[in-house]
């Protein structure tokens, strides 16, 4: 119990997830849908294998289960599942692709490896910084390791999640040996290195005359089909896709009436009398109220977050129940239950006590701590089942707790009273509790909180399933229907390109993946029925235009590439004319011909750490210019330039090391970009969204 709860209490996050995630070098970031005849198709494929929904099911077991060992609750938001999800099929991608790319170049990872990197000289940060391994100091303690290795043996839970470490450490270690191929070899040689010292080293100050391309368009340039089919014959890799659809819809928006939300503030009042004289808090909230009874003690301004009145008349010293107030879609009302001087924190020491006798023989050790007090670490050696707190150095002690990281069960300890233990129960068994110190107790209430959400009735969610229903009969599943109806009835459509497989977000509305399913399975200019969306949105939708996966239709990228080519040739154009009406002027004439000014620009520097403040064209030219000269014309990607070198020093700033440096963080950059380069090569299909 103790071992993990370490651990959870100190991170309070899905410490699984960051895990599989941050260690790849790699990475950028349920339906049960059935096909034909019932069987389900592959989630995806993968180097030739074919991933079946039964396979990834199984990864996404094994990572759901870790997150649930490592933060103790079940409990999943879209955004952890999305995190689960990507982890299981980036361990899939590992297995079937990654591993086999790394061994096909000689790199392999031992079983002495991983075990060095688990408690030997070259521990795993994974291992140095996870408190499961901290001894009472709260210092990394390779004995500490393998305690838990022995322990994992005897505890399926811990021994699952031990053998999640030991996989992630091997292929942290794989990546690790597959990056450094690219960042050890990329060392400067000598001559190189030293070019590249020189030149970060260099800073230069110069007058500048920056001459606008211009706003209007040159009648005079043209850009031919044949231009246009031609650069799209060279460049088709530029224009690679994948399928996505091009959509129209509307949607209708359940939002309660007036009606129903003088039904709620009614539903509120008819309660209050019965809310101020219950006795059994608990179950007249759990009756009655949207937010259930909390024995937590707020301190002044923490339930603001719930209604700033409630807040407000929980600590004004008022009696009995307050008014009833309105807080965006709520009615509250609120009872002070306490008032006390309550703690933050508190230390606390316990003795667990598990099986049938738990109770009994809790009752007899509490009788032999009241006699002797100062014996707790040594009853707790001898009788408690968990052998894993031992904070400061000895043995029973759980350590500081607040009411945000509590062990469920043992909330009486923010309470109790200092130096007396008493005995409590949890999920974990029958426990004897000492309170040995606290914080400095502040002015605390335990307020219940009655609540009531307005929510649509059946009759206004009738009204607007009629509504939508009334535009996809008018509709009748074509997209020239749809217009029809967007026009009769009056209602905004929304448009929306380039909707991916993936997509599930539609405007603010989140989790949408019903409407991508339709969007999907349909045809070009087909109208949906009615779509039921978190069952709050009704969506009627039509499809404009499929892309498929591929290389986009040269229709589709036309006007894309004629723009491209027309900025070339308008780019050209002007530096040549620039080149013609400048020659032999100085920066003075040639501004005032333009209507612009010269500028100064001083210390520019051409260390790759900071040269992107100006434009690449222009800094190469300025390594190469003339002191004292005029020069240019430069073509630019904003403009055209013409510049006056007026200095060119040579420092000490940019060193080998910098240079070193640099060259390794773009070879690990570059490391990077493979990983899509390596999905592309082993024909990688990525299914999920149609299940998940």
């Amino acid at each position: 119990m103790a071992v993990l709860q370490k651990m959870r209490e100190r991170f309070g996050v899905v410490i699984s997830i960051i895990i599989a995630l941050s260690l790849l070098y790699f990475i950028a970031p349920m339906d049960d849908l059935m096909t034909l005849f019932g069987k389900p198709q592959n989630v995806g494929e993968i180097a030739g294998t074919g991933i079946s929904y039964e396979d990834f099911q199984n990864e996404l077991n094994t990572f759901t289960t870790i997150n649930e060992i490592t933060t103790g609750s079940s409990a999943q938001n879209d955004q952890t599942q999305k995190q689960i999800q990507n982890a299981a099929w980036q361990s899939l991608l590992d297995r079937y692709m990654f591993f086999k790319n790394c061994n096909a170049a000689g790199i392999h990872v031992s079983d002495a490896e991983v075990a060095d990197l688990l408690a030997g000289e070259h521990i795993s940060p994974m291992i140095a910084q996870n408190p499961l391994f901290a001894d009472e100091n709260g210092v990394f303690s390779a004995d500490r390791v393998r305690e838990i290795n022995r322990m994992a043996e005897d505890d399926a839970t811990l021994k699952t999640y031990w053998n999640y470490l030991k996989n992630s450490i091997r292929t942290q270690q794989y990546y690790s040996k597959y990056a450094a191929l690219f960042t050890l070899t990329s060392i400067e040689n000598p001559v190189t290195l030293a070019d590249a010292v020189a030149v970060g080293n260099t800073t230069a100050d110069i007058e500048l005359v920056t001459i606008p391309y211009g706003y209007s368009r040159d009648t005079t340039i043209t850009v031919s089909a044949s231009e246009i089919k031609s650069y799209y014959k060279a460049h088709e890799k530029d224009f690679k896709q994948s399928a996505s659809r091009d959509i129209e819809y509307v949607v209708f928006e359940v939002k309660p009436s007036q009606k129903d939300v003088a039904q709620t503030e009614k539903s509120i009042n008819d309660v209050l009398d019965e809310f101020g004289q219950a006795d059994n808090m608990k179950s007249f909230l759990l009756k009655n109220s949207d937010r259930a009874y909390s024995e937590y003690w707020y301190r002044k301004g923490e339930l603001k977050t719930v209604c700033p009145e409630v807040d407000e008349f929980a600590f004004s010293g008022a009696k009995g129940v307050s008014p009833v107030y309105k807080n965006g879609d709520s009615f509250f009302a609120a009872r002070v239950m306490k008032s006390a001087n309550v703690p933050d924190s508190v230390y606390v020491k316990h003795i667990l006590f598990q099986g049938t006798d738990a109770k009994k023989d809790a009752e007899s050790v509490l009788e032999q701590l009241k006699k002797k007090p100062s014996q707790f670490a040594t009853l707790a050696a001898e009788y408690s089942a968990d052998k894993n707190s031992a904070a400061d150095g000895e043995l029973g002690n759980i350590g500081w707790m607040t009411q945000t990281y509590m062990i469920p069960g043992l909330e009486s300890v923010i309470t109790a009273k200092v130096g007396v233990p008493y005995i409590t129960k949890s999920q974990y068994g029958t426990h004897i509790v000492l309170v040995t110190k606290t914080t400095k107790p502040v002015a605390k209430k335990q307020v219940a909180v009655l609540e009531k959400t307005v929510l649509a009735s059946k009759e206004t969610f009738n009204s607007f399933y009629a509504q939508a229903n009334k535009f996809s009969t008018i509709a009748n599943g074509t997209y020239e229907g749809y217009l029809s109806a967007v026009d009769s009835l009056g209602v905004y459509s929304h448009k929306q390109n380039k909707v991916l497989e993936s997509t599930s977000t539609y405007g603010s509305i989140d989790q949408a993946r019903e409407l991508t399913r339709w969007v999907f399975d349909a045809k070009k200019n087909k109208a949906s029925n009615v779509i039921t969306v978190n069952n709050n949105y009704f969506f009627v939708a039509a499809v404009k235009d499929i892309h498929k996966e591929g290389v986009a239709p040269l229709k589709d990228v036309t006007l894309m590439i004629q723009n491209k080519l027309y900025t070339d040739k308008r780019n050209e154009k002007k530096t040549a004319e620039v080149a013609a009406q400048t020659a032999g002027m100085s920066l003075e004439q040639i501004a005032e011909n333009y209507n612009v000014s010269v500028s100064n620009r001083a210390d520019i520097s051409f260390s790759p750490t900071s040269a992107a403040a100006v434009e690449p064209a222009l800094l190469g030219a300025l390594l190469k210019a003339e002191i004292g000269a005029v020069s240019g014309p430069v073509k630019g990607n904003q403009a055209v330039y013409m510049f006056k070198l007026t200095r060119r020093d040579q420092g000490a700033f940019f060193t080998e090391d910098d240079a070193k440096s640099f060259t390794s963080q773009k070879a690990q950059y570059s490391t990077q970009m493979l990983m899509p380069v390596m999905e592309e090569a082993a024909g990688v299909v990525d299914n999920r969204a149609r299940y998940f």
